[in-house]
């Protein structure tokens, strides 16, 4: 048991899924926990699914029948605010709305005593604007988790305008205590994970309504490929479009309409349909539990025979320090009869790490097109797309020039298959989609350090433990290389004539070399469970 922080039991107030989940993980450290909801018989039903799951815990051997009882016995039910008197924390997980929230803590510091703490486990609203009605707004706090929250590693700590250092302080060190990650961020539309994450579904909504591939593919490319723990349509059909649909609108509106966070009309259309995913049985799949078999595979190219032409020489340029887990794959005892040699020409145009399998130029993307590239170097192009690991990822995702004849395409795909990879042959897409998916989650994580909301290790730690993604944006960014993100940016950009793509002024400091970020930065994460708005 923890030594307690303050004086009294910690208050939650409201029985739903986070409510409850919340109570749990206090109680797990054993806080005595008093548990409201205006619905008394929300609470009872509430206690006794808790009381279910965690009896099955305990039948299934994860959990000690004792610690599971002692838990659960630190949970107690009350039936009006007035029995909160005495908690030194009372954390809000109620409707989101404003003034409900308001009117609530206004109640709560009459009732409370001077030392109690107020904390709002809301996702999306003001902790200023919460705050603005309290006495004293400096005891409020935004503690923001992420469901489910007993699973959930990561909270987010939000500092409202008047908020205190100390409250502040004492959240984070509460916490840790309660072995979860803390982070800590201002108040500020989305905090820290809902805003940084928007491109994450923007960017496969956008190629989905420009018509590049099918969900099934491009939600492959993002997690075969990519390296991240889901793919942005699935989890959307997770989350529930009419949460995700809200939270950008929100966001958009927050941002006095900044195209960043632009809602998708392909995604308000799955709401107004009502199709909101796996919750209604169908949104960008079919969600039925007997056709598992039948769902939608992702297109891969057809497995080439050995008798087809494979190439005879094969040499890379470039820097390509930026993707060690490419060179290692290409050092396979069974490519040294291509004599593969790595020359980093500082002359070359592509700037890129680049391979030429006989005549045709393959390269990492940096949001060109391919044909446009073959009409400036006079050569069959064809770019791949970026991976967390491109050793260990089962998927390498390609565009070639409409130039190429198609037995040059066909080489290279050839090429990619005999090192054990499946190949998705995407048409001639600008930056593909991981990688304009990730330069625009660092352009975002850069505007967050930029106007001091939060810092570069938070930022990294609340993108790993909280949408499990395989490295923090920043991280990924450091290892990628400024240059490369601020020109794919640039390139998007000209490509689409939309301040959409417009890089940070940080971005481009970083890649001028004017500036550097403090580091450790969060680079690597165990994937677990996930579920963001």
């Amino acid at each position: 048991m923890i030594t307690p922080l303050f004086h009294g039991p910690i208050a939650v107030i409201g029985a739903g899924t986070m409510g409850i989940g919340i109570a749990q993980v206090a109680a797990q450290s054993g806080h005595s926990v008093l548990l409201f909801d205006v619905n008394g018989e929300a609470v009872g039903q509430a206690l006794e699914n808790l009381r279910t799951r965690q009896h099955q815990r305990v039948e299934a051997g994860k959990a000690e029948a004792s610690t599971t009882e002692a838990m659960l016995q630190r949970i107690t039910q009350v039936n009006s605010l007035h029995a909160l008197a005495p908690c030194g924390l009372v954390i809000e997980a109620i409707v989101e709305q404003l003034e409900a929230k308001q009117n609530l803590f206004q109640q709560l510091e009459s009732i409370c005593s001077n030392q109690t703490l107020f904390a709002s486990n809301t996702s999306s609203l003001s902790i200023t604007a919460i705050a603005r009605v309290l006495s004293v707004p400096q005891r409020m706090a935004g503690l923001h988790f992420f469901n489910p929250a007993p699973l959930m590693k990561l909270v987010e700590i939000v500092q409202g305008l008047d908020t205190s250092l100390q409250t502040v302080a004492t959240l984070k060190t509460l916490v840790t205590n309660w072995k979860k990650q803390p982070v800590v961020c201002r108040s500020t539309p989305g905090f820290i994970v809902n805003r940084i994450a928007r491109p994450f579904y923007a960017e496969a909504l956008r190629a989905l309504e420009e018509q590049i591939a099918t969900p099934a593919t491009l939600d492959a490319i993002l997690k075969e490929s990519g390296g991240f723990a889901m793919g942005p349509l699935q989890l959307m059909d997770l989350i529930g479009h009419d949460v995700n649909y809200a939270v950008t609108e929100s966001l958009f509106h927050a941002f006095h309409g900044d195209p960043r966070f632009q809602p998708s009309l392909q995604q308000k259309e799955l709401v107004d349909a009502d199709h909101l995913g796996r919750k209604r049985g169908r949104g960008f799949y079919v969600h039925d539990i007997k056709k598992k078999d039948t769902q939608p595979q992702p297109k891969i190219e057809p497995k080439q025979s050995k008798t087809q032409k494979q190439p005879v020489r094969i040499k890379a340029t470039g820097n390509w320090t930026a993707l060690p887990h490419f060179v290692a794959l290409l050092q396979k005892p069974e490519l040294q009869q291509y004599g593969i040699i790595f020359e980093e020409n500082k002359n070359d145009r592509f700037h890129s790490p680049t391979l030429q399998i006989d005549d045709v130029l393959l390269a990492l993307t940096k949001g060109r097109t391919c044909a446009q590239i073959a009409d400036e170097v006079r050569a069959p192009v064809m770019q791949f797309d970026l991976s967390a690991n491109h050793q260990t990822a089962s998927i390498i995702t390609l565009s070639a020039a409409c130039q190429n004849t198609p037995q040059q395409t066909t080489k290279v795909i050839g090429f990619l298959q005999s090192l054990g990879k499946q190949v998705i042959h995407l048409p001639d897409y600008p930056a593909l989609l991981t990688m304009r998916t990730v330069a625009m989650l660092c352009n975002e994580a850069l505007d967050v350090i930029n106007k001091s909301i939060a810092s570069a290790e938070d930022i990294d730690l609340a993108m790993c433990h909280g949408v499990n993604y395989p490295i923090g944006p920043l991280a990924w960014g450091e290892r990628l290389g400024w240059k490369h993100i601020l020109s794919t940016l640039e390139n998007l950009q000209k490509f689409y004539g939309e301040p959409r793509y417009r890089p940070a002024p940080l971005l481009r400091q970083l890649a001028a070399g004017h500036t550097q970020l403090p580091l450790p930065l969060a680079k690597s994460h165990k994937k677990g469970d996930i579920h963001a708005k």
